[in-house]
């Protein structure tokens, strides 16, 4: 439940990223990058820490904390990136 619910506010966080970008993008015509690596930044930090959490206090090992990062941060990594490459 947990993942799932991590994983929604990863699109919505996206999702305003490229809203901001959108009403940017008349005045700097990088809003579109700067907002995909921003976010790809900020989400990387975010699923750290979550991360963090789950192996210095929850007790998890990084080897059952792991598979979990990978999915939490690249699914909606590489949803952004090919969002970008492909529509912004």
């Amino acid at each position: 439940m947990r993942t799932g619910l991590f994983l929604l506010a990863g699109f919505l966080l996206l999702a305003a990223t490229v809203i901001v970008a959108k009403l940017f993008s008349e005045n700097f015509q990088n809003a579109a990058s700067v907002a995909i690596t921003t976010f790809v930044a900020l989400w990387l930090a975010l699923t750290s820490f979550n991360m963090w959490v789950g192996v210095s206090k929850a007790g998890y090992g990084v080897a059952e904390e792991l598979p979990v990062w990978l999915v939490l941060f690249g699914v909606p990594a590489v949803v952004a990136i090919v969002l970008k490459w492909k529509a912004l």
